[in-house]
């Protein structure tokens, strides 16, 4: 590994003397070739001669490619002094992969460390949702190159000090959930890169109404946790949450903040606050609710067990009412969304569970959708209602 980290090192310090950009990327591959028939660098080869091929064709820029060289190979190579002890293994990657990022869109001339700083989180992401794949390394290349260009091409510039207060905030915030075991480490970096995004793109206030969620839903899961997990309805891994739950709350929320970063029109607040707001309430319905009497399947209103797709309860309902009435409460308090909004955010959660709830009893319960996909789901029609009804 090291090996190919020194010849990345080399194709970032030569590639602006070699024009056109075909002839780098043709080297490129042709190196990889011979990697691809050494055990073990198989992946890594395929990854690498994809995105020079993309480079050599000038679909991706160089800044894209190289930077992508750089967060993976070092980064891997950084990874692998600490292979038995994650916590260190990915700190190194992440400092490695980001020292070789930033020096290789200085050393280019691009200087909106935005790209290669949301390149280095989303490759460690990939890494620890990958991890003990053989082709792990070739998706980080194309899921780094792919995100990078993304946000090259978005062409939003942040400022550096802004830049590393996100960065210090959410990751400060990432690994105290992640110490406190509500978070593994994809829970973690995916956390994290929420976190930055949303602040970056929106401000801090709504990276706090997010965080508010993820306390008390973490608080709520907790609560009674022995109590649910007798009765077989508790959160599984004891609660602990992973990237497929960050995302599913916090996707839409995530792009309510960038929409409004591009352009900041009132009805990406009311998306935010809605989908804030449903993903609250149903959280607090599903952990809460279980404490409550029989439940009733929302389709029908006979009585199932708890733990059922669909099933509601009163007490379910109040609660989630209530939680998606405390979090619009405090993002208003936070300055996040001007006050008619938090009747819309209210109301935004009640519907945004209760579309949880439905979707839960009907696909759901029959294996079309997945619990992923329902939360999204809710928190897409809180969000949409919330705007709706805002304007």
């Amino acid at each position: 590994m090291w090996v190919v980290a020194i010849l990345s090192a080399i194709a970032i310090v030569i590639a602006p003397f070699v024009q056109p950009p075909f002839i780098l990327a043709l080297i490129t591959i042709l190196i990889s070739g011979v990697f691809y028939f050494i055990r073990n660098t198989r992946y890594p080869a395929i990854g690498i001669s994809i995105v020079a091929l993309l480079y050599g064709i000038n679909i991706i820029p160089a800044v894209v490619f190289l930077t992508t060289l750089a967060i993976v190979i070092l980064g891997e190579a950084a990874y692998r002094i600490w292979p038995r002890d994650d916590n260190y293994s990915y700190l190194a990657y992440l400092v490695v992969a980001s020292a070789g990022a930033v020096f290789a869109s200085y050393y280019l001339g691009y200087f909106n460390l935005l790209t290669p700083i949301t390149g280095v989180v989303v490759a460690a992401l990939l890494k620890s949702i990958l991890k003990g794949r053989e082709d792990t390394i070739m998706i980080e290349c194309l899921g780094t190159a792919m995100t990078m260009y993304l946000f090259y091409d978005l062409r939003y510039f942040v400022d550096f000090d802004l830049l590393m207060s996100a960065i210090i905030i959410s990751f400060i915030f990432a690994f105290i959930s992640y110490k406190m075991k509500a978070a593994d480490m994809s829970g973690l970096l995916s956390a994290a890169l929420m976190g930055i995004l949303i602040i970056v793109f929106a401000d801090v206030r709504w990276f706090l109404v997010m965080l508010t969620f993820f306390i008390l839903g973490a608080g709520f899961t907790k609560f009674k946790y022995e109590k649910k997990k007798s009765e077989g309805v508790a959160e599984s891994k004891g609660g602990v949450r992973g990237f497929i739950n960050v995302f599913a709350n916090g996707l839409v929320s995530l792009c309510a903040a960038v929409l409004y970063g591009i352009s900041p029109e009132p009805m990406y607040i009311a998306l935010f606050i809605g989908s804030v707001a449903a993903a609250m309430a149903d959280t607090s319905a599903s952990e809460l609710g279980m404490l409550g009497k029989t439940p009733y399947l929302i389709t029908s209103f006979k009585k199932v067990p708890k733990g059922t797709d669909g099933g509601v309860t009163l007490f379910g309902e109040v609660a989630a009412t209530l939680a998606a009435f405390i979090v619009c409460i405090i993002a208003f308090m936070l300055g996040a969304i001007p006050p008619e909004m938090v009747l819309a955010g209210t109301a935004a959660g009640f519907v945004g569970t209760n579309v949880d709830s439905f979707i839960g009893a009907t696909l759901e319960r029959r294996g079309i959708i997945g619990n992923a996909g329902t939360n999204i789901t809710c928190t897409l029609a809180g969000g949409l209602f919330a705007m709706a009804f805002y304007i």
